[in-house]
């Protein structure tokens, strides 16, 4: 079975079920809220029939064992222009205010740890290629999850090649991950410069600048949610599904972000397990946003279920036909756009 016929399948036959036991289209219905229910409540579902949580886990244990590498790498792309103290204080700090001092903490010894030089040319390839890989192994299962969020069929092994491209493609978001450090670094000090020269000239003005850090910060991180969602897939999504699931899982993860704090502030977790603690904060963390990263692609594909690529494809297919049926996809699965 092609897989570009698979998915359209499936969409299909998610859509019957969906009319089966919940009756007319929800596009009948011009509320929206009614739409956001029915969006938030089909993504909820498809988050349990996925096994999200168990996902999450896995994300979570590839994470704490990527980031030091990832972060060494994103530090150094963006520490050629800052300087590599200026990138890794703002990492630092960026981390502090999200994940708390403790796990920051942690965070920061294990970036000590990573970015020790290597003695002699052996240790220091051998390295390079260990800092490559951990940096790259959270992006690949990324894909996977991805992929079965997509109900993409799982590819034929591609041997040593299949698994290079795959380790491209993952050192190539975390070259992008670098790139909106740098981004974010740049916008950072042009509106500190603002503030000082403002704070002097127009005092009442400051209010602005932190209304304008915070609309940055959200842009960044709704810009990465985008790539993510857009190219770790093996699947072409349009950017109008895309953006909308990178727009409400930013918003999720913004608001997740004060709620996750405030429960590992009040709960005490790392008190609990003594040296282990800051390690035991950050592996949490990690795993509540990934059920945020998971709940944000399950949105995304029941909005393109129901109102955008997939319910295009999915009339198609009731009026026309399957309409790949006989068609060689070279490999590729295309979940949104219609044949031309």
């Amino acid at each position: 079975m092609h897989k570009r016929a698979q998915v359209v399948r499936c969409a299909h036959e998610e859509q019957q079920a969906v009319h089966a036991a919940k009756g007319p289209h929800p596009m009948n219905d011009d509320s929206l809220p009614k739409k956001a229910w029915l969006l938030t409540r089909d993504a909820v579902m498809a988050w349990l029939d996925d096994f999200a949580p168990s996902m999450g886990a896995a994300l979570a244990y590839y994470t704490v064992f990527s980031l030091a590498p990832m972060l060494v790498i994103v530090i150094a792309i963006a520490g050629f222009f800052f300087g590599h103290d200026a990138a890794q204080g703002e990492i630092v700090a960026q981390l502090r205010d999200i994940v708390g001092v403790t796990a920051a903490s942690a965070v920061e010894g294990l970036l000590r740890s990573a970015s020790e030089p290597g003695k002699g040319i052996v240790a220091a390839t051998l390295g390079i290629v260990t800092l490559t890989i951990g940096a790259t192994a959270v992006f690949a299962e990324l894909q996977s999850s991805l992929d079965r969020i997509w109900k993409i069929p799982p590819e034929a092994k591609g041997g040593i090649m299949g698994m290079l491209r795959k380790r491209l493609l993952s050192f190539g978001m975390v070259m992008g991950l670098g790139f909106m450090l740098l981004i974010s670094l740049i916008l950072s000090a042009v509106l500190a410069a603002l503030g000082t020269w403002w704070s002097s000239m127009l005092g009442g003005w400051t209010i602005v600048l932190e209304g304008l850090n915070v609309a940055i910060s959200f842009g960044v991180v709704t810009g990465l949610f985008a790539i993510i969602y857009k190219f770790m897939p093996r699947a072409s999504i349009p950017w109008r599904d895309v953006w909308i699931g990178a727009i409400v899982t930013a918003l999720l993860f913004t608001i997740g972000k004060f709620l996750i704090g405030l429960y590992l502030g009040k709960a005490s977790i790392g008190s609990s397990f003594g040296a282990a603690g800051s390690l035991v904060v950050l592996l949490a963390w990690v795993y509540y946003s990934a059920q945020i990263f998971l709940f944000g692609a399950e949105f995304t594909r029941v909005f393109a279920l129901r109102y955008g690529s997939l319910a295009r494809m999915k009339q198609e297919v009731e009026e026309n036909g399957d309409p790949f049926a006989d068609k060689t996809l070279n490999g590729t699965t295309t979940a949104g756009n219609p044949p031309a």
